[in-house]
């Protein structure tokens, strides 16, 4: 098979041998891989894959046919159209998954929209539910919302009946993230004058602090998932004190089979039904062949865009 390939941190797409699933596991022919910042990271040498993925082949999420299944599996059959989120590996012609871990995809969804889909809505209905509990008619603030999981939190936030506001760096993007469900979108410095937010989903990181705690509501959570434009903060806890705040922060690479394989359920439970319908969408800011995979990680590098850069395989 061929794959993008990290070698000596630069990128090149190399034949490997075609993997074989194990106990428990299928092997997908790939038709579509979405790019995240944890790709990025990887690349650079700081961000290695888990244990039992490939170190060298990057790619958190991918959608595709199952070509194999491997002894054991019992709910899939060659043929059947999957994606999922994986450890590594996603971005090549063939990859393992472990049978948990996969969902249908809907026939009325693309591959390139399959593909970009696992990662950022996995996150995002992670952060808004799982951790900060969000609830019909409560506040929401979605940083970097023109982004994967930030365009995939502004409709689940929107759709579970909450009220987001979202930050864009990009006025020409502003009337794209309102039309996914926002009912108030600002430029970054202008969030002062929004709120109290019971949840705030923070996708850049420091340059946002102590912001945050201004605009938080008594008794609100921040889920901190993304910091890409800074890790470092000054926190005075006397801030989080007097607002009886909760300060999450999430991964989901490193997670073990069942947790992950928990958190698929409940998207294929509470969101693929509104994929399949259309009430929510994976919006693809471009597309790229495996054999132009750089020009893709220099897309998705340039930043400025609407959703999602999906390598189609």
């Amino acid at each position: 098979m061929r794959a993008a390939t990290i070698q000596d941190g630069k990128l090149a797409v190399v034949e490997h041998p075609d993997p074989s699933p194990g106990h428990g596991h299928l092997l997908v022919r790939v038709r579509a891989a979405g790019l995240n910042g944890a790709d990025l990271h990887q690349l650079r040498g700081g961000y290695p894959a888990p244990p039992g993925s490939p170190q060298d082949i990057p790619g958190l999420e991918l959608a595709g046919e199952v070509a194999a299944i491997g002894p054991g599996v019992l709910g899939h059959q060659p043929g059947d159209r999957v994606m999922a989120l994986v450890g590594g590996g996603a971005q090549a012609e063939l990859a393992l998954v472990h049978e948990r871990l996969v969902s249908p995809v809907p026939e009325t969804v693309t591959w390139p929209a399959a593909g970009g889909f696992p990662e950022v809505f996995t996150t995002a209905h992670d952060a808004l539910f799982s951790q900060c509990g969000l609830r019909a008619g409560e506040r929401v603030l979605v940083h970097g919302a023109a982004g994967g999981v930030g365009t995939a939190a502004v409709q689940l936030a929107a759709n579970a009946g909450a009220l987001v506001t979202a930050t864009v760096r990009n006025p020409e993007h502003h009337r794209a993230v309102a039309d996914l469900g926002a009912e108030r979108v600002v430029l970054p410095e202008e969030m002062g004058d929004t709120g109290p937010f019971d949840v705030i989903l923070e996708l850049v990181g420091a340059p946002n602090f102590p912001a945050n705690f201004d605009v938080l509501a008594q008794g609100g959570r921040i889920s901190i998932i993304g910091t890409g434009a800074g890790g470092r903060i000054d926190l005075d806890l006397r801030q989080l004190m007097a607002r009886r705040a909760r300060l999450f922060g999430s991964t989901l690479r490193s997670r073990p089979l069942e947790e992950k394989a928990t958190a698929a359920r409940r998207i294929e439970t509470h969101v693929l039904p509104a994929l399949a319908a259309g009430r929510i969408r994976v919006p693809v800011a471009a597309t790229y062949p495996l054999d132009q995979v750089e020009e893709a990680y220099e897309r998705f590098r340039a930043g400025g865009k609407l959703g999602k850069i999906v390598l189609e395989v």
